[in-house]
C-alpha cells in the first residue's frame, strides 16, 4: 500500500456532515494528486456502489469504495471525524472513513485494498492509532504500515489512553467486527488464506472469558451477474452472524471469480450456507455438514433464519452426503440431493445467461454507437480490413459495427458452453461450445444454444459415470471426454433436432416480426411484469434475455427492436420510482432508504434495477406490487407508441439511440408516477417508520433495534 496513500490524501479535520460530502472532501483531495480525473463521475461511482448497501462497519469505521474509469491508479484517502458520519452501520456514526478508488476492470488492485485494510481494522492499536495521531504524515505513514510510523503512533495511542477512554474502546470494538463483504470474500486478487483472516482469528471471535467454542458457519453467495445480489447476501449472512453470536466465513463467487476458502476453515466449520442463483463451483469441498441450499435473495431477506436452521440441522444431526471420488450422478453435480429438477434447470439456464450478458451489452452498444455514428445503412459497409479512412466518421461508425458483430457471434456458442459447465463443469466447455456454434450455422438460434448447452451436459455426465479402466483416466478429461461428446453434440445437432429447433426460431421470429396492436401491447405488459418481479432474479433475466435474443443479429426486425425498448424501460421504473417516492414522502422511510433513495435516481436512469433491492426487500408486499404495476404499464405503452432500441443496455445514456425518443420517456414518466403513488399510498396506510422524520444525526442509530422487530412487510 506503499504508494497508494500520502500525507495529502489524509484529511484528520473532515468537517462534512453527511457521507456525500465526506466523499467530496476526500475525492477532491484525490482530484488535485492527479489521481481521479472527473470528480462527478467519480462520485456517481461511489454512489452506485453505496446504494448496493450501505458500507458503515460496527465499530465507528465507514468504507467508501468502488472501481471507476476516472481513477488513474489505486488509491486511498483517510479522513477523521470528530462529529462522525453515519454511513449506515447499526452501532451509529463513523469517525474513521476510508475512500478506496479503483481503476475500472482492476479487479486484483480493488480487492486487495480492501482485504488489506480490512485486516489492519481488527487490530485494536491500529484504530486506536488513527484516532489519536497528530499528523497527516505519520497517519499516511500507519495506514501504509511503515514501522517507524506505527511505534511512534502505539505510542502516542497508549500516551493518550486515558484522555481517551472511548476513543480507544471504540477502536477495539472495530478491530472485532469489522468485515467488508469484498474484503472477506477474497474475490479476484485476495489468496484464500487472505479471505479467510477476517472472520476466522480465534482471539476475535471468542468473547473474552469465553470457555466456549461459538458456532462457526461457512457460506457461498452467487446469482447470475454475480455484482448486486452477491454481495448484499454476503453482508446480510455476516450481520445476522455477528447478531447471533456465530462466526460466518462468506466465500462470494461474484463477477470478479473468487477465492477458495482455507479447508482448515471448512473442516472446522459446523454448517454450511448456500445461497446462490448459480452452480456452487468445487460444492463438494462442503459435503458431510449439515447444509442450508437456497436462493440468493433468501440469503438477503432472511439470514437469521438460515442460520437457526443450519444450527438446528447441526442439533439433530442431520448432514450432506459425504463426497465422493466418482463423478457421481446429476443429481449430485447439479446441487442438493433433496432439489427437483427443475431448481436444477433454472441453475444450469442462469449459468449460461450470467456469462452470455457481458458480450450482449459490450456487442450491443458497439453496434448501437456503430449506427449512431454511421447511419442506419452501416451494416452495407464493406469490411474495414479492406476500406477505413481515418478522418471518415462512416468507417469509424463501420468499425463499432463490425466489432460488435463479432462480440454477439459469441452469444450462443458462450450461453450453450456454459449450460454444459453448469451441469459437467469443464468437461463440458468443449461439446457446449461446439453445440452453439453448429446452432448458429443451421440457423437455430438461442432455442438452439440451448438445446446443445443441456445435450453437451448430459452427454458428458452420462460419459462420466461410466468405469474407466485406470490407465485411460488421465487421458478422458483431454482427449476422450471432448472428442466423443462433441461428436454426439454435432451428430444430434446437425442430423436430429437441429432442422425441426431451426424450423421452431423461424416460427418465433416471424410471430415476433408480425405482431401489432394489441398483442404487442399485451406483450409489452407481460415483459414489464417480468422485469419488476424479482428485480435481476430469474424471472427479469428470462425477460432480458428474450429481448436480447431478437437483436442480437446484424438486422433485427422492427418487432425485436420494439421488445427490446419496452424491457429497458420497464427494468428502470423500480429504482426511479423508489427515489422519487423518497423525495416526496421522505417521512414513510428510514435514513438509510433515503440515503439509497440518492442513489437509486443514478442507478435507474443507467437501466439498474437492482437499484430497488434495498427497498424491496425490506418491504416486499408494497414495493414488489407496485413496481410491477409500474412496470406493465411502461411497457406497455412503449409497445403502444412504437419506440425501438437497437442497444440492449445504457437506460437513458442511449436516448439519441432510441425511436420516438420523446414518447419513450413519457412511458418511463408513467409507469414511474403510478409506482411512487402506489407506494406512497400503501406505505402511508401503516404508521410511519420508527425514525424516519428524526433529524438528528444518531437517531437512525438509535431508531435500528426497533426496526429489526418489524415483521418483513409491516
Amino acid at each position: 500500500m506503499s504508494d497508494m496513500i500520502t500525507a495529502d490524501l489524509v484529511d484528520l479535520d473532515l468537517s462534512a456532515d453527511t457521507k456525500e460530502a465526506a466523499a467530496r472532501a476526500l475525492a477532491e483531495r484525490m482530484v488535485s494528486q492527479g489521481r481521479v480525473t472527473d470528480l462527478e463521475g467519480f462520485l456517481a461511482d461511489v454512489a452506485a456502489r453505496e446504494a448496493q448497501m450501505p458500507t458503515g462497519l460496527d465499530g465507528g469505521i465507514g468504507i467508501p469504495h468502488c472501481r471507476s474509469a476516472h481513477v488513474t491508479e489505486p488509491t486511498l484517502a483517510f479522513g477523521r471525524s470528530a462529529a462522525g458520519i453515519d454511513f449506515g452501520a447499526a452501532d451509529g456514526p463513523a469517525d474513521l472513513i476510508f475512500l478506496i478508488a479503483a481503476p475500472a476492470g482492476a479487479d486484483d488492485a480493488h480487492l486487495t485494498i480492501l482485504s488489506s485494510l480490512a485486516r489492519q481494522l481488527m487490530n485494536d492499536e491500529f484504530t486506536s492509532a488513527l484516532r489519536t495521531v497528530g499528523d497527516a504524515e505519520t497517519a499516511a505513514a500507519l495506514i501504509r504500515g511503515d514501522e517507524a510510523a506505527s511505534a511512534q503512533s502505539a505510542e502516542e495511542a497508549s500516551e493518550d489512553t486515558a484522555a481517551a477512554p472511548v476513543a480507544a474502546s471504540t477502536g477495539a470494538a472495530a478491530g472485532r467486527t469489522a468485515h467488508t463483504p469484498d474484503a472477506d470474500a477474497g474475490a479476484g486478487g485476495a489468496s484464500p488464506q487472505d479471505a479467510s483472516v477476517a472472520d476466522t482469528a480465534p482471539p476475535a471471535a471468542e468473547p473474552a472469558g469465553s470457555g466456549e467454542r461459538p458456532f462457526r458457519v461457512v457460506a457461498v453467495t452467487s446469482c447470475p451477474t454475480g455484482i448486486a445480489h452477491t454481495y448484499m447476501a454476503a453482508e446480510s449472512l455476516e450481520n445476522a452472524g455477528r447478531e447471533a453470536g456465530v462466526e460466518v466465513v462468506v466465500e462470494t463467487q461474484g463477477s470478479a471469480g473468487f477465492a477458495r476458502l482455507d479447508p482448515a476453515v471448512i473442516a472446522a466449520a459446523d454448517g454450511v450456507i448456500f445461497a446462490h442463483d448459480v452452480p456452487v463451483r468445487d460444492k463438494d469441498r462442503f459435503a458431510g455438514k449439515p447444509t442450508v441450499d437456497v436462493g440468493v435473495k433468501a440469503g438477503i431477506n432472511r439470514p437469521a433464519e438460515l442460520l437457526a436452521e443450519v444450527r438446528e440441522k447441526a442439533a439433530r444431526g442431520e448432514a450432506s452426503a459425504p463426497a465422493r471420488a466418482s463423478a457421481g450422478t446429476p443429481v449430485d453435480r447439479a446441487g442438493d440431493s433433496t432439489e427437483g429438477y427443475g431448481t436444477k434447470l433454472r441453475k444450469w439456464l442462469m449459468s449460461g445467461v450470467s456469462y452470455m450478458v457481458p458480450f450482449v451489452a459490450a456487442g450491443g452498444l458497439l453496434i448501437a454507437l456503430g449506427f449512431a455514428i454511421g447511419g442506419y445503412k452501416i451494416n452495407k459497409a464493406p469490411s474495414v480490413m479492406d476500406h477505413f479512412v481515418w478522418t471518415q466518421a462512416d468507417s469509424w461508425g463501420a468499425l463499432l459495427f463490425q466489432i460488435g458483430g463479432v462480440a454477439f457471434g459469441f452469444l450462443v456458442p458462450v450461453l450453450a458452453g456454459y449450460i454444459a459447465y453448469g451441469m459437467a463443469d469443464r468437461p463440458g466447455l468443449v461439446p457446449g461450445f461446439v453445440g452453439g456454434a453448429i446452432s448458429l450455422t443451421i440457423n437455430a438460434g438461442f432455442l438452439g444454444g440451448l438445446a446443445a448447452g443441456l445435450i453437451a451436459g448430459g452427454v458428458v455426465m452420462a460419459i462420466q459415470r461410466v468405469n474407466i479402466p485406470a490407465a485411460m483416466r488421465g487421458i478422458m478429461p483431454v482427449v476422450v471426454i471432448p472428442l466423443i461428446s462433441s461428436a454426439i453434440v454435432g451428430f444430434l445437432m446437425f442430423v436430429v433436432i437441429g432442422k425441426p429447433i431451426a424450423s421452431a426460431q423461424k416460427g418465433l421470429t416471424d410471430w415476433l416480426s408480425g405482431l401489432t396492436g394489441t398483442n404487442a401491447v399485451l406483450l409489452g405488459a407481460l415483459l414489464g411484469l417480468m422485469m419488476c418481479f424479482d428485480l435481476g432474479g430469474p424471472v427479469n433475466k428470462v425477460a432480458y434475455t428474450f429481448a436480447t435474443a431478437g437483436i442480437a443479429v446484424s438486422d433485427p426486425s422492427d418487432s425485436a427492436m420494439k421488445i427490446m425498448a419496452a424491457v429497458m424501460a420497464a427494468g428502470m421504473v423500480p429504482p426511479l420510482a423508489m427515489a422519487l417516492a423518497t423525495t416526496v414522502r421522505g417521512r414513510l422511510f428510514t435514513q438509510t432508504e433515503r440515503e439509497n433513495g440518492k442513489a437509486a435516481w443514478v442507478l435507474g436512469a443507467s437501466f439498474i434495477s437492482e437499484g430497488a433491492i434495498p427497498f424491496a426487500a425490506a418491504d416486499p408486499l408494497r414495493v414488489i406490487p407496485s413496481s410491477m404495476v409500474g412496470g406493465a404499464l411502461t411497457g406497455a405503452l412503449s409497445m403502444a407508441f412504437g419506440a425501438t432500441l437497437r442497444a440492449p443496455h445504457g437506460g437513458v445514456f442511449v436516448v439519441p439511440l432510441i425511436g420516438n425518443p420523446l414518447l419513450y420517456l413519457v412511458a418511463i414518466a408513467a409507469g414511474v408516477c403510478v409506482t411512487t403513488a402506489l407506494v406512497v399510498l400503501l406505505k402511508g396506510l401503516r404508521k410511519p417508520v420508527p425514525g424516519a422524520t428524526a433529524t438528528d444525526p444518531a437517531a437512525p442509530a438509535a431508531a435500528a433495534p426497533k426496526e429489526t422487530k418489524q415483521p418483513i412487510a409491516a
